[in-house]
């Protein structure tokens, strides 16, 4: 009996220890690995422009409470796939040879680790939940082996974010302009009261709660994508009551003085092949937008909730950014797919494990910065082809800066097919500098400028005036065309 006691107790001793091993995330001896809490919006514009509105984002001021904030953070295309593909793989569009939404990265680079991959590959646990990788123009859907379980609600078609509601569904509150276009399935801008899980976003941010409870003592790479404030402009009714429509009223959507044809495009994603909206539905499209942005700032909010109750807040970076800018109205311009610095220009937020003060910097960042930052900062080893530049620099001092310019591109047509083997007729080539932002079109098979712009600083983000002829600039024109041959020669393809 008593030998039977002791081997019993002794079992049970061991079995608390192999829990107690299991749930370490690090072996003794050794400091927890770095989490990673990723959290990427979907046509998150910088918000100047509209009349000093600022949007409503007390969870994304809290985190930038202690985080750095990038001022000059630039996408490298301003359209959902080739933005996504180059921040997940860390090239540059051109590298990958990937310009539009209806090719996988993959069927042109099967062979390369992206960001989540890599820390899976390095003995994390990757999640992927939500809008992550573009996924419903392409024959792949998301990235599989990029994760250590299934991918949630990462296929969907934002055409189809309809209210799902047990029961009857409220009525749609904006009543007061008829004209706009549906997108896709369901209304251009709606106005429900009903909960955020009736949407794409509440629903992922549910489930992105869930996945941190049931990962956090693991080492993790969190990626949660949210839907919003992509159009359809359809959040929850609370969200559209936190602004008045007088705020979006009386807005300038000049051309800039001087600008080529190639600048612009139809806005076809949000107009269709029809008219400009008239004041009306112009001032509702941006009031839902705004309302957007702060349906998707309390999601946030729960993630950040959430990441306190488990415990692992100190030891975990999180990483705030959206895949590109957007327009509302500017230049006459609606969506993205434009090389002006609405379009080109992202918010991007970072925090440290243990950063109790926030900072901004005014060091450029590229998106492709971020897979050569989170490597070094979790202390992964940095293997292949990277095209960006390690942050963590300007994370330790905001005064450092590591690089002088950010490069954007977009080809002309904004949404060639190349599916129907389609090519773009030019290609926009944007360097930002701290002087300004130098564009030139080339001709695609021949690689030589068509057109050119230049705007100044001191004229950013508005673009007023295209002075490219100034003799004035001429200097600053001259050293961002170096910058830009420096990493684009002028080949034909």
């Amino acid at each position: 009996m008593r030998r039977a006691a002791l081997n019993i107790a002794l079992l049970a001793a061991l079995a608390v220890g192999v829990a107690l091993v299991m749930k370490d995330p690090a072996p003794a001896g050794r400091k927890p690995r770095t989490n990673v809490l990723f959290i990427m919006a979907d046509d998150y514009r910088v918000e100047a422009g509209v009349r000093g509105l600022h949007a409503h984002t007390p969870n994304l001021v809290r985190l930038n409470t202690r985080a750095t904030r990038f001022y000059a953070a630039y996408c490298q295309q301003a359209v959902c796939n080739p933005s996504r593909s180059s921040l997940l793989t860390g090239l540059r569009p051109d590298t990958i040879g990937l310009w539009n939404n209806s090719v996988h990265f993959r069927q042109l680079q099967p062979d390369v680790v992206t960001l989540p991959q890599r820390f899976k590959l390095s003995g994390y646990e990757t999640r992927g939940i939500g809008k992550i990788f573009h996924n419903w123009h392409t024959a792949e859907k998301g990235d599989a082996r990029a994760w250590s379980a299934p991918e949630f609600l990462h296929y969907a078609n934002h055409g189809d974010d309809a209210p799902m509601v047990a029961g009857a569904l409220p009525p749609n509150q904006v009543t007061g302009v008829p004209g706009l276009r549906k997108y896709g399935q369901v209304p251009m801008t709606e106005c429900r009261d009903v909960p955020d899980e009736a949407y794409y976003d509440g629903r992922v941010a549910a489930e992105a709660v869930r996945t941190l409870e049931e990962i956090k003592d693991k080492p993790f790479f969190l990626a949660v994508g949210f839907w919003k404030p992509h159009a359809p402009f359809n959040a929850p009714a609370k969200y559209w009551s936190l602004y008045r429509r007088e705020q979006f009223a009386d807005f300038d959507g000049s051309r800039p003085a001087g600008a080529p044809e190639q600048a612009f495009h139809e806005s076809s994603e949000i107009l269709g092949k029809g008219r400009a909206p008239t004041p009306e539905e112009a001032a509702e499209m941006r009031h839902g937008y705004f309302a957007n942005i702060a349906y998707l700032d309390a999601q946030v909010g729960k993630l950040l909730d959430a990441l306190a109750r488990t415990g692992v807040a100190d030891r975990t970076l999180v990483v705030f950014v959206s895949d590109h800018g957007y327009h509302l109205g500017e230049h006459t311009l609606w969506g993205k797919t434009s090389n002006f610095e609405f379009d080109a220009r992202v918010p991007m937020l970072i925090s440290l494990p243990g950063q109790t003060r926030g900072a901004m910097t005014a060091s450029f960042a590229e998106l492709i910065d971020l897979y050569p930052t989170l490597l070094e900062a979790c202390d992964l080893p940095r293997t292949g082809r990277l095209d960006g530049t390690s942050l963590l620099p300007v994370l330790r001092d905001p005064a450092v800066s590591v690089k002088d310019a950010a490069i954007t591109q977009h080809p002309r047509p904004a949404y060639f097919d190349r599916t129907k083997e389609g090519r773009p007729t030019t290609m926009g080539y944007s360097v930002r500098t701290k002087e300004g932002r130098y564009t030139e079109w080339r001709d695609w098979q021949t690689g030589q400028p068509v057109a050119r712009e230049f705007y100044a600083a001191a004229d950013e983000p508005a673009e007023t005036v295209n002075r490219i002829a100034d003799p004035a600039v001429a200097a600053a024109v001259a050293a961002a065309e170096q910058r830009l041959l420096a990493t684009h020669p002028r080949v034909g393809h």
